[in-house]
């Protein structure tokens, strides 16, 4: 971080990747948790899974509330108050005596997560400009790539070795390292807003917009997230979230062009740059989180690994990642973030090429060279598209209303993929075990269902239908990677063309000035 950040900007960085590390990694580390929370608490997996629910729930809904309140109390007020609120409940987490308390405390804990990472990048990117972006970017997206590797690894280690309590606990002394740095590094003032006029430095609240567009993100998250445990989209829980939570979405979307001050700056996707950029941010968010499904996965229902070590496997990645990140980011800063990210997105889909022809034997050195290079292909698409984004605004004053979108659009994305690529994988799962064991049931009472524990012996008879499962898997996820070089190219061309009109505007200011007329004699 030292070396690729200028002097100003190494403090804020500090304090904003310590809160994205706990924000992003309590989104993950819970996950391996789950069935020792179900047989400690004595509740079943349905109910529990609330635990992961409640929390991403909560923090897709307070993420678009963060902008209006860089501004109005200032970034580094807001953060303290975020991390301060994230450290008080992520100890009632882990003093949590029963299934629903823990699930209550996790919704507040999901509440004040929500803003710790948006915040932190409204606070870099107004103190960066748009010309630094690229390698702001690249240390924020650290703890974001890096999370779900690291976060189940963590878990495992401080369930097999602590109690599933210090999965909460460890956030504590982190939180207040970061609250003293925050204290002491963060600059005071409010975020920089549009000039409103007549002394008023703050817009007032879009009280209805909140109210529609929260509750709506949210039951959309619930809605894709209820598809990915049904495996279908037809079930009530799945649709009807859906379809009620983009009915609330198009209803802010349509009531944010009339008035002045929506919660979020809609007229942004006005402009084509802006547009590309967040739909590649969105299509690779759901690669990045999709993807985190079907790799541990593999390593453990098809090799028989155990979740510590499907961890560990996915090492690789997370080093492609930072290697990724580092020089994606200084190449953005130097010629553009239209350039990198196709670039990136080619390396995404050749290290994930191996995985479309994956089997039940395949050589690990084949999948871990194939993590490595989508480790590279990661950290040259995901921050670099977002530092494209903000170097489209019109200036500091559009960044605080961006930076929800662009972190709601994340969430949504990874939420898709996660949908999308569970559905693909159940079903692939089914048909590919049914035809093998001539539709019997298999030994244990599984049926191939997404997680679930095989038999060794049965895991090694079924080792190429369930490898050829998760192979076509891949293949969709392939399909998504290439689907976004299409507004990556947009994003491209738009860059292109902003960098000419720039060129010929300079050209132009330089020229002489034509020479005086002469006027004809009478």
């Amino acid at each position: 971080m030292g070396s690729s950040l200028p002097k100003d900007l190494r403090p804020i960085a500090i304090v904003v990747v310590i809160g994205a590390i706990m924000s992003i990694l309590d989104a993950t580390i819970v996950n391996v948790a789950l069935q020792t929370l179900r047989s400690d608490l004595d509740v079943s997996l349905a109910t529990i899974q609330w635990v992961s629910t409640g929390y991403l729930l909560a923090l897709s809904a307070v993420i678009p509330l963060t902008g209006w309140m860089a501004e109005r109390f200032g970034p580094r007020r807001v953060w303290m108050g975020a991390v301060g609120s994230f450290v008080l409940t992520s100890a009632l987490c882990g003093a949590a005596w029963s299934a629903d308390s823990l699930i209550a405390f996790r919704v507040l804990q999901g509440l004040a997560g929500g803003m710790i990472m948006p915040i932190g990048m409204i606070t870099l990117a107004q103190a960066a400009g748009p010309k630094r972006m690229g390698r702001v970017m690249s240390v924020v997206g650290v703890p974001m790539l890096l999370g779900p590797v690291v976060g189940p690894v963590l878990g495992g280690l401080l369930i097999d070795n602590l109690s599933w309590r210090w999965i909460f606990y460890v956030n504590v002394p982190v939180g207040f390292v970061g609250l003293i740095l925050a204290y002491k590094l963060l600059p005071v003032g409010r975020a920089v807003g549009r000039d409103l006029g007549e002394g008023v430095t703050t817009p007032p609240l879009d009280k209805l917009g909140l109210l529609l567009l929260s509750p709506g993100v949210a039951a959309v998250v619930f809605g894709l997230s209820e598809v990915g445990t049904h495996r279908t989209l037809t079930a009530t829980s799945a649709w009807v979230p859906i379809v009620v939570g983009v009915a609330m979405v198009t209803t802010f979307v349509v009531r944010a062009l009339r008035i002045e001050h929506p919660l979020v700056q809609v007229r942004l996707f006005r402009g084509r740059g802006f547009s590309a950029a967040a739909a590649t941010t969105t299509l690779i968010g759901g690669a990045l989180f999709g993807s985190m499904i079907l790799l541990p996965l593999y390593y453990q229902v098809v090799r028989g690994q155990s979740p510590l070590h499907a961890g560990l496997l996915m090492a690789p990645q997370g080093l492609g990642a930072a290697l990724g990140m580092n020089v994606a980011g200084r190449l953005t800063d130097r010629i553009g973030a239209g350039r990198v990210v196709p670039v990136g997105l080619l390396l995404l889909a050749l290290g994930t090429l191996p995985y479309a022809f994956i089997g039940g034997d395949t050589a690990y050195g084949v999948l871990l060279v194939g993590l490595f290079i989508r480790g590279l292909g990661l950290g040259g698409t995901m921050m670099p598209a977002m530092a494209a984004a903000y170097a489209t605004l019109d200036g500091p004053a559009d960044v605080p209303r961006a930076t929800p979108m662009l972190n709601v659009l994340q969430r949504v994305g990874g939420s898709l993929g996660v949908a999308v690529l569970t559905v693909v994988l159940e079903n692939s799962l089914q048909s590919h075990v049914a035809a093998a064991t001539g539709g019997r049931p298999l030994p244990g009472g599984s049926d191939g269902a997404v997680g679930g524990t095989l038999p060794d012996a049965v895991r090694e008879r079924l080792v190429d239908p369930l490898g050829a499962a998760f192979a076509n898997a891949y293949v969709w996820s392939l399909v998504g990677i290439l689907v976004a070089l299409i507004p990556a190219l947009v994003l491209m061309r738009e860059e292109r063309r902003a960098k000419r009109a720039e060129a010929e505007a300079e050209a132009g200011s330089d020229a002489p000035p034509p020479p005086a007329r002469v006027p004809a004699a009478a």
